[in-house]
């Protein structure tokens, strides 16, 4: 996208966009992976995340599906149509790995099942900033 040709760091700075409609769990989130030096964004619906792209590059987005606006299949669409050069990170509750598994055939990097253990969001995210890096 816009001038975001940089390969991920190698440690904390990599820019996440983090959309979820529960706010006090995205605040939290936030605050957990700030203190562990990610930039992060928040959105709280869709059509935030879609001007949070529109106005800055990230390198992850950390996507729920189930969302009261429009659901994560829905922005990833839209997020694809855009042209991002961003990977992104499904999240799904209330079991629905077969929505997650659609999102990873459009596009999404993986998917984790909420709550997930923090360490292994942070893993994922490295991991699909890793993949994100090669793939330029």
């Amino acid at each position: 996208m816009n001038g975001g040709e940089h390969p991920c760091p190698e440690k904390g700075s990599i820019r996440l966009l983090l959309v979820d409609d529960e706010e006090g769990y995205v605040n939290v989130l936030a605050n957990r992976l700030e203190k562990r030096h990610f930039d992060v964004t928040k959105a709280y619906s869709g059509r935030d995340a879609i001007k949070a792209v529109r106005g800055q590059d990230f390198d992850v987005a950390i996507l729920d599906l189930k969302m009261e606006d429009m659901d994560g299949i829905e922005v990833l669409k839209i997020f694809n149509q855009m042209g991002l050069d961003m990977e992104v990170i499904m999240l799904t509750g209330h079991g629905s790995q077969e929505a997650a598994t659609e999102g990873m055939s459009i596009g999404a990097y993986d998917y984790l099942t909420k709550p997930c253990e923090l360490h292994e969001l942070i893993e994922k995210i490295k991991q699909a900033c890793d993949k994100r890096s090669k793939d330029k």
